[in-house]
């Protein structure tokens, strides 16, 4: 996009937000609030903006494009999961329920405009063709993602069962991004892994996902280690898929009180999530792994096992997500999706802004990171986890 027009839409996002604000979220009456003076006076920049768009850029503007892009980008600025869409995206959405169709395997999100990879289900399609975390997808079916919203990105990869969805991907450290055809299959959840590390006195689990059937499963795990007095080591690591409440529920599991998360917005009642006592299955020792995948419900949990000084966290930061949305239907069949309230850790941190930080860093150093990309060499050894195993090894149980 010519770089005069982008700070045209810049601006024009700007204005448009104002307008957005006052014309549909009922808060006219904050004209009388002095505060308020310089954001109403950008109506008056929009206004300008907009005729010299129309009278003088290069070529006569379609000023819907200019709009929708606009709309897009101020969204957007507010956070991933805040997204603006047209009366004909809103319909698809409307008509295209999220989870009830074939998929691809990933878990995405938006960075810098961007749709981005945060995890992919193993066994996917995507794991087949070498897909990982903190890939950017530049187009879907020859849509850039950058115009998409990122609801509209989660619905364009599912789709029928055997249909196909092409990607152009970016990958760290490729000049060219890669073009990729993928099949939709029926999504189909590899089992809780499990093992066991020096001579059977660490017990390992990996959920993959955190829905409630593998919760209760980790439940069952939890229950049976405990009477073993067995140690534990939960591996969170490129876990993306569940809901806060299952996250919240498995930090429970080894927390018999304190605060485990808080949720709260502008116009949203502060809610407090505190340990039940009677969900407390286990104060054996443990340590939690994480990477840049984990996300979502997976860092609630890690935080609280964190912040509550329960369990060391071994790894890389997290991605950062934990948010409650709501839509909001707009008068000529569009429709915003606005992020209403955020997860907080214990200590305070939004996952959106800070994500997880382990006590432990621990993975490979970004120039083993560099090599392995380079040359497609399979990974040396789980640095993360070994480090995990030796602080296990050295707590008492």
């Amino acid at each position: 996009m010519h770089r005069l027009f982008q700070r045209s839409v810049f601006v024009l996002s700007l204005g448009l937000l104002v307008a957005l604000i006052a014309g549909e979220f009922g808060l006219h009456a904050v004209r009388a609030d002095s505060n308020d003076d310089g954001a109403y006076k950008q109506m008056n920049v929009y206004q300008q903006v907009l005729k010299h768009i129309q009278a003088e850029y290069v070529t006569a503007p379609n000023m819907n494009d200019v709009t929708t892009g606009a709309l897009h980008g101020l969204l957007e600025s507010l956070d991933a999961d805040s997204s603006y869409m047209t009366p004909a995206e809103y319909k698809i959405y409307k008509d295209h329920p999220v989870g009830a169709d074939a998929q691809v395997g990933l878990t995405v999100s938006k960075r810098f405009g961007y749709a981005v990879i945060v995890s992919v289900l193993p066994g996917s399609p995507a794991e087949k063709e070498q897909l990982t975390d903190g890939d950017a997808i530049e187009s879907i079916d020859g849509q850039s993602t950058r115009e998409l919203s990122l609801a509209m990105i989660r619905a364009m990869l599912e789709g029928k069962p055997g249909s196909e969805v092409v990607l152009s991907v970016i990958r760290p450290r490729k000049p060219d991004p890669d073009k990729l055809t993928l099949a939709r299959t029926v999504p189909s959840i590899p089992a809780l892994a499990e093992d066991q590390f020096e001579n059977g006195s660490i017990v390992y689990l990996k959920p993959i996902v955190l829905t409630q059937a593998r919760v209760d499963q980790i439940a069952a795990q939890l229950k049976t280690a405990g009477k073993d007095n067995k140690k534990i080591l939960l591996d969170l690591r490129d876990v993306s898929q569940g809901d806060e409440a299952q996250g919240e529920r498995l930090a429970n599991f080894f927390l018999k009180q304190g605060t485990i998360a808080t949720l709260s917005g502008q116009k949203f009642p502060t809610q407090t999530f505190t340990a039940d006592p009677s969900k407390f299955i286990t104060a054996a020792p443990m340590a939690v792994l994480v990477n840049r995948g984990t996300s979502g419900a997976a860092e609630l949990a890690a935080a609280a096992l964190e912040d509550n000084k329960r369990a060391d966290v071994v790894g890389e930061r997290t991605f950062g997500e934990g948010s409650v949305q709501k839509t909001l239907e707009l008068p000529d069949g569009a429709a915003v999706i606005l992020t209403v309230a955020t997860y907080s850790s214990p200590s305070g941190k939004k996952f959106l802004d800070d994500a997880v930080t382990p006590n432990v860093p621990a993975g490979l150093t970004p120039e083993q990171q560099a090599e392995e990309e380079e040359t497609g060499a399979e990974p040396k050894g789980d640095p993360a986890l070994d480090k995990a195993l030796s602080i296990l090894k050295a707590k008492t149980a």
